[in-house]
């Protein structure tokens, strides 16, 4: 079964891996240095990360390197986009407000 992207950064531990990813790529042990977690359980959130090609895996010898796959993250940000113009929208809207309570009164 193929995973979903959505389901993938729904855990704040693999959310943390991607950002992780994104500065370099890193084997497994080097992932797991970073958490308060087993080898085996940061494996399996790459295994998901894998399943949703979000990161990939390239054999270096007997390691492993995982890697983000920034194209795949941007499934996300084109969802996100429909919240980010809403958000302006009402940013715009708050502004106008604060701007005609500073008005002086006549």
């Amino acid at each position: 079964m193929r995973r979903d992207v959505f389901q993938a950064i729904a855990d704040p531990t693999r959310r943390s891996i991607l950002v992780l990813l994104a500065f370099q790529s890193m084997t497994p042990t080097a992932i797991a240095a970073h958490f308060n977690s087993s080898r085996q359980a940061v494996s399996k959130h790459l295994r998901i990360l894998t399943e949703c090609a979000l990161v990939t895996q390239e054999a270096n010898g007997r390691e492993i390197h995982y890697s983000l796959e920034v194209e795949k993250m941007k499934e996300v940000d084109q969802w996100m986009e429909q919240f980010r113009k809403l958000w302006e929208n009402r940013f715009n809207q708050l502004d106008n407000v604060l701007l005609n309570l500073k008005k002086p009164k006549k």
